[in-house]
């Protein structure tokens, strides 16, 4: 069942960051699966191989490329490149980010605070700023930021992922209504706690760990990549053409 209803995703291209593991790879895939080219960039090779190779296996048309979204040069030879493998932009999912391991505010290293904020809120600045010239050419597309619950409340021991991604919020917001009327649409996806290669990490891998942090979903349970992948097509697609400077919490009820 295709979920754009009033039109398909059939020869679109959808450029995908952050696409070696979890959300990014499965947001590829099911943009794959509305038979969308899909170009995914991330710094894992390795990773971005392997999704590239999926999407291939579900019949689609994948094109892998490295990319460090806090480098510009990077970004641009990205794009440049999905536009002479597809010729064509519609639709961004910029959603490579990294996690601040659990520190208080003033023990936080500039070093630490400056990473966090170059690859999760300068990158996705980065990411629009070379996407958005390509869409206005061809008359319009589609944005997805991935910020976080963490972009609309606090959480102790993560002052510099949770500025970022406040951050991450108020860029689309902004970005959304610069562009709103050249037929653009800037969105943002607030995930929770997703069961990911990242949240692993984040917990320590321990069970432990991993009820500590499921203790926070009134749900009671981590969510799947698959449930924020789903929510992103759905964003980009035309069932959603209203829906203009959002940032859509999906998040078992974590910031409710």
């Amino acid at each position: 069942m295709t979920m754009n209803k009033n039109g398909s995703f059939t020869g679109r291209v959808a450029f995908v960051t952050g696409a070696a593991n979890g959300i990014g790879r499965a947001t590829a895939l099911a943009f794959a699966r509305e038979a969308a080219n899909v170009v995914v960039a991330d710094v894992s090779e390795e990773g971005n191989q392997e999704t590239s190779r999926m999407i291939e296996e579900l019949g689609g048309r994948a094109l892998a490329v490295r990319c460090d979204v806090s480098r510009p040069e990077d970004v641009k030879a990205a794009l440049d490149k999905a536009l002479e493998a597809f010729g064509r932009l519609d639709f961004a999912f910029n959603n490579a980010g990294v996690e601040q391991p659990i520190t208080a505010a003033a023990e936080i290293t500039e070093k630490e605070w400056n990473r966090i904020i170059r690859i999760n809120l300068s990158g996705v600045f980065l990411c629009m700023k070379y996407e958005i010239p390509l869409m206005l050419k061809q008359g319009g597309g589609a944005i997805v930021n991935t910020a976080s619950g963490a972009g609309v409340k606090g959480f102790a021991g993560q002052a510099a992922y949770t500025a970022a991604k406040h951050g991450v919020v108020g860029l689309t917001k902004s970005a959304a209504l610069d562009y709103a009327s050249q037929n653009i649409r800037v969105n943002a996806v607030c995930p929770g706690i997703i069961a990911t290669p990242m949240m692993n990490r984040f917990t320590g891998g321990t069970a432990e760990g991993e009820q500590r942090v499921i203790a926070q979903e009134p749900i009671g349970r981590m969510g799947k990549p698959e449930g924020i992948a789903a929510t992103v097509v759905w964003l980009c697609s035309d069932a959603a053409a209203f829906v203009v400077g959002h940032a859509m919490v999906v998040d078992g009820g974590q910031t409710a």
